[in-house]
């Protein structure tokens, strides 16, 4: 079921219809935005000591430093998030698989139970957003 965006008639100003609508844009936004920006982090180094976050089993494995596969995560994120904004049913399985494999590697981390658990959470939002977003575009 679709529905177009209602217009306000006492401020002219376009709003979703219904709160599914909302939500979906809220959601979208929020998985456009924090994805791109926590990638761009992983290059700035401003929110966190990114490496400290990856397995030491998973640096070894991987070329480089562990500084290094940040920025491939970076990348990754960045294009998870642009993902969303352009075709958010892809984009939301996109951004819930890549949570998967960061609470695994928080689990196994063995510090960072807090963080996996509120990543849970944000995996589970990233579901609903595939969700609302088929229901944004079938009839």
């Amino acid at each position: 079921m679709t529905t177009t965006p209602a217009t306000s008639p006492q401020t002219g100003v376009t709003t979703a219809a219904t709160p599914a609508q909302q939500a979906f844009l809220l959601l979208r936004v929020g998985f456009t935005a924090a994805p791109v920006l926590f990638g761009l982090d992983k290059f700035l180094g401003l929110l966190a000591d990114w490496p400290t976050y990856l397995w030491p089993r998973v640096d070894a494995l991987l070329p480089g430093t562990a500084n290094q596969a940040m920025f491939a995560v970076g990348v990754v994120e960045i294009a998870a998030g642009v993902l969303v904004a352009v075709k958010p049913r892809i984009g939301g399985y996109v951004v819930a698989a890549w949570l998967a494999v960061i609470i695994v590697n928080l689990l196994l981390l063995g510090d960072f139970y807090d963080i996996a658990l509120r990543d849970v959470g944000l995996l589970l939002g990233a579901l609903a957003l595939t969700r609302l977003a088929a229901a944004q575009t079938s009839a």
